[in-house]
């Protein structure tokens, strides 16, 4: 990664000394204890002064409203105490002076201001790029006292520069920069930084989400698992009917009160043994098989259906977890978030992630990348002549082909399966089975999770 420097620092300055130099500073914002917003207005312009001193990625930059959203900041209800103390002294004021230190990493912001006596005072907002000694620091530039740092430093952590309330601010040891072009000449540092915070910020969301589905789709994979071989080891529901069918056939036997009776078996052609009840007769021994029979029959039946319930419950999460190892920026989080956090409180405004659209030989084609925008494309835009397709037996996007005037060929029906193919989770290079059918034969069943259809005649294509 590349690191800001003294020399893209002070480009930094120089490109934007007119406008700091006159500021206001409007609000002060401290979204983490390692990010700062400064918002800032001159000569009607308003400008977010972004800092950020973490260790990896230390940068500060005139912030645009689409990289705040890449970053994904998040202003707390309770600001920090360093954020309350830099409202305390510097909210409202001007920007008096700034500069740069030769050779260094820091920049500093004079601010005049008075005094709770209303005596005249000036402050230093002095901010250092130094990798894991970054910080920013306010403190009295007649006294040199420090009032407050966003990182105190102690005695045990540096020998030679202690940093934190009522201590003398010292500038670091020198240590020159090297006369050499800057590796951030030609680079937006806004742009460039944004991008690395949104990559941290996306595999950070993925591990979080992953970390809350998985357990829940293992959970649910298991109890698919046992019910399928209860089900297959102990279903006795037609030996049971089939035996009470022969008790009541051979009725006439003399078998009351016995242990067990030899019958002939006419369904499967051979002769079987009965076990009896030997306090009963054989009709009574019958209509307690017939009693098994209707019991094993409805408990049978609500294993299919827990089964059935939860096989939808697996594809549902499969499919979630599909789209959060699909998202490659933070807001293709903000649908998936609705769905496995709902109790998570969302900003009032939240923007949703846009369906992606591809255009082929004149026909569109909609591709959902999240269970929500899957539900949007069956229930709201899909048309009874459209065509939706769909990998079978893995977790995927719903694609849909718009059909307005003609009918689409084998070439573009075939793109769309390639699509499917390419937007699911099947893995590669294995051919996967990608089955497409009119929309109208689709059908969202009632209290069915976001993204769930059943279909009919459908078509199947090996892709």
């Amino acid at each position: 990664m590349i690191n800001i420097d003294c020399i893209a620092l002070k480009s930094f300055f120089e490109e934007n000394i007119d406008f700091l130099i006159g500021a206001r500073l409007q609000k002060i914002q401290q979204p983490t204890r390692r990010d700062f917003v400064f918002t800032l207005r001159n000569n009607g312009e308003g400008r977010k002064l972004y800092v950020n001193i973490n260790p990896q990625m230390y940068h500060l930059c005139f912030m645009s409203g689409v990289n705040e959203k890449r970053r994904s900041l998040q202003i707390p209800k309770q600001p920090p105490m360093f954020c309350m103390l830099l409202r305390k002294y510097l909210e409202g004021c001007r920007v008096a002076d700034a500069r740069v230190i030769d050779n260094e990493r820091i920049l500093e912001l004079h601010f005049d201001t008075m005094d709770e006596l209303s005596q005249n005072r000036s402050l230093c907002l002095c901010i250092e790029l130094m990798g894991k000694h970054s910080n920013v620091i306010l403190y009295d530039r007649e006294t040199s006292i420090i009032i407050g740092c966003a990182h105190n430093v102690g005695a045990e952590k540096s020998r030679y520069r202690e940093l934190q309330g009522g201590l003398k601010y010292i500038y670091p040891p020198t240590s020159p920069c090297p006369p050499a072009k800057s590796q951030l000449e030609g680079v937006n540092i806004d742009d460039y930084f944004a991008a690395i915070q949104e990559g941290v910020n996306v595999r950070n969301e993925r591990s979080r989400l992953t970390a809350i589905i998985y357990p829940k789709l293992k959970k649910v994979t298991g109890s698919i698992d046992k019910i399928s071989a209860l089900l297959k080891k102990r279903d006795k529901t037609e030996k049971y009917k089939l035996f009470g069918e022969l008790l009541t056939a051979y009725s006439y036997l003399k078998a009351d009160y016995k242990q067990e009776v030899e019958v002939f078996d006419y369904v499967n052609n051979q002769n079987i043994s009965i076990e009896l009840d030997s306090t009963k007769t054989m009709n009574e021994n019958a209509q307690r098989y017939f009693k098994l029979y209707a019991k094993s029959k409805a408990t049978k039946e609500k294993s299919e259906e827990m089964l059935n319930n939860l096989t939808i419950e697996k594809e549902y999460l499969e499919n979630i977890l599909y789209s959060i190892n699909r998202a490659e920026a933070i807001t293709d989080f903000e649908d998936i978030k609705s769905e496995v956090l709902p109790d998570e409180k969302k900003p009032k405004k939240q923007e949703q992630s846009e369906i992606m659209k591809i255009d082929y030989k004149g026909f569109e084609i909609l591709i959902g990348r999240n269970n929500r925008q899957n539900d949007l494309i069956i229930s709201k835009l899909a048309k009874d002549n459209d065509y939706w397709f769909h990998t079978r037996l893995c977790a995927g996007s719903h694609v849909l082909l718009k059909v307005k005037e003609k009918e689409p060929d084998e070439d573009i029906l075939f793109e769309c399966c390639k699509l499917a193919r390419e937007y699911s989770s099947a893995s590669q290079p294995s051919k996967v089975g990608v089955i497409y059918t009119k929309a109208k034969n689709l059908r969202k069943p009632p209290a069915a999770p976001l993204g769930y259809v059943t279909y009919k005649n459908e078509k199947e294509v090996l892709v």
